[in-house]
């Protein structure tokens, strides 16, 4: 395998040919030229199967990356040049302890697909069954693992000289992307994703998953039933076999959103070429290498945002954005709530299906890179997903309406959301949270004393100090303890500054009425602000 610095090189030479020099020191991506955008992407293609896949899950990042490059990475195809057959029957006899000829009744060694990671290739078992065989790329994983590392040390040397790397936690992003990739590369993962749909999807009907062959499963190894059908997006073979479209365009909507919010496990790549359908309407779905989860506290704040989109409410809007954002770093929020107004007068007194997804998303994205906000990978997957089907459903329907098919499921969300269940999960929740910063406040303040009654102690505090712990205070779901906490610290070290060495026969005084008495009315003020419409 090549060494660090001959790919450091080759990485090097790829960006600046494609006139994207201004890369290497991590200066941003303002770029001059129009058809930079095409030439991030042919550069991505030609650094391999790492750079395609980072290209391909940043698609998915409206929230990170600008309208021209989302389009243009979404045109990248996982292509590659096949595998010669004779590899391909050596990892299966290397994985499966017998020659493919042994194994199937027929294995066709002229691949189905081949893409970066891995190919498929038809077969047919000893009973009769048409199964596809995926195989994984020899030397894939060497080569991805030694991308992922040069990605990291990128990533550490961009996070300390250029701020925007810092400000959407660049390397975050990479540990991110990292995990999703070896993900992909990990056959069993992806089987067992197929078998957790199959099980989700066992009770509801016009749904196939491919039943996986474990006996002919590795992680190098995938073996999986055969689906068969018309592409969902083929509207002229749709037509021939008598498929109602307006009904599969909803009920193909319906699948993904019961994903979503029924079962919290949802395909994070149902494009078209993903999805078949069968002359009875059933729709068949391959490909589980990608998924997304929506854990209960997100699912929590997506039903809040849903809400609050719904209805074009911009302070609850705000609020929620807020809520889900995965942003570190201070927030403008007079900023955003300002973005927000806007965004919303644009569009106040129009029917939402009249509007589409397709077009709001864009705008709404917009205003997060403007604050720099960094959505949770989930969400920024859940938006991708929900503007792809609503894609597909008007392609099959032109008056397809998401947001009817999504109502329901909005409403069902309200509910649980009230349920005895979830509040006493979001009470004991709270009480964690709460517990927790009570039980840091006394140490903090001793060690504040302690200082004091030294050598002094000076004090310097800035809002976008305090930030981290508004925002973990927000957390327990009320934010008046956010202000009260926040402003029982700054009255409280005040008073200490103020009073010197008096403090030293007073601790139990600033541990009661001072920082429970001032931070319990500047809290009340405090709340009064945030509260306040701007």
């Amino acid at each position: 395998m090549r060494s660090h610095a001959a790919r450091y090189q080759e990485i090097a030479e790829t960006l600046a040919r494609h006139g994207l020099a201004s890369l290497l020191d991590a200066a941003g991506l303002r770029f001059g030229n129009p058809r930079a955008a095409e030439h991030v992407r042919l550069a991505l293609e030609e650094l391999g199967p790492t750079f395609v896949k980072l290209g391909q899950v940043l698609s998915t990042r409206p929230d990170l990356i600008p309208e021209p490059f989302l389009t243009e990475l979404a045109k990248l195809q996982d292509g590659a040049r096949p595998v010669p057959a004779e590899e391909i029957h050596d990892v299966i006899r290397l994985e499966l302890g017998a020659d493919p000829a042994d194994l199937f009744a027929w294995f066709q060694s002229e691949p189905l697909a081949s893409a970066s990671i891995g190919q498929a290739h038809l077969a047919r078992l000893p009973d009769g069954t048409d199964v596809v065989v995926k195989v994984r790329r020899p030397g894939a994983v060497e080569q991805v693992e030694g991308d992922l590392e040069i990605l990291r040390d990128l990533a550490d040397r961009a996070s300390r000289t250029w701020k925007a790397a810092r400000a959407y936690d660049l390397r975050g992003l990479v540990q991110e992307f990292s995990r999703t990739l070896r993900a992909e590369l990990d056959y069993v993962q992806e089987g067992r994703n197929a078998e957790r749909f199959a099980t989700n999807f066992a009770r509801r009907p016009g749904v196939r998953i491919p039943r996986i062959f474990w006996d002919l499963t590795t992680p190098r190894v995938l073996t999986l039933e055969r689906m068969s059908g018309m592409k969902i997006t083929d509207l002229t073979a749709l037509d021939e076999a008598g498929v109602d479209r307006k009904a599969l365009a909803k009920s193909g909507a319906t699948i993904m959103l019961q994903m979503i919010f029924d079962d919290r496990f949802f395909h994070a790549d149902p494009h078209p070429g993903n999805l078949f359908v069968a002359p009875s309407g059933s729709i068949s779905l391959i490909d589980f290498g990608m998924v997304g989860e929506v854990a209960d506290d997100l699912a929590d704040h997506l039903t809040t945002f849903l809400v609050a989109f719904t209805f074009q409410d911009p302070d609850a809007l705000t609020a929620s954005v807020l809520d889900l954002s995965a942003t570190k770093g201070s927030i403008d929020r007079e900023a955003l709530h300002d973005g927000i107004v806007s965004f919303v007068s644009e569009y106040e007194g129009r029917p939402l299906r009249e509007i589409g997804l397709t077009r709001l998303a864009p705008h709404l994205f917009s205003l997060f890179r403007a604050q720099h906000l960094q959505l949770p990978r989930e969400i920024a997957l859940i938006f991708k997903v929900l503007v792809v089907i609503e894609g597909i459903g008007v392609r099959l329907d032109p008056d397809f309406d998401l947001f009817a098919v999504l109502r329901p499921f909005v409403q069902q969300l309200l509910q649980k959301q009230m349920s005895f269940t979830s509040v006493a999960r979001r009470l004991a929740q709270a009480s964690t949270d709460a517990g927790g910063l009570l039980l840091e406040l006394p140490g903090h303040v001793r060690r504040l004393l302690a200082i004091a009654e030294t050598s002094g102690v000076d004090v310097h505090l800035r809002a976008a100090e305090l930030e981290p712990l508004m925002r973990r205070a927000e957390r327990i779901g009320d934010r008046v303890v956010a202000g009260m906490i926040a402003a029982a610290l700054i009255g409280g070290v005040g008073d200490l500054v103020a009073g010197g060495k008096r403090w030293r026969s007073w601790r139990s005084a600033l541990m009661g009425a001072g920082i429970a008495g001032i931070g319990t009315l500047l809290g009340y003020l405090l709340w009064t602000e945030r509260r306040r419409p701007r």
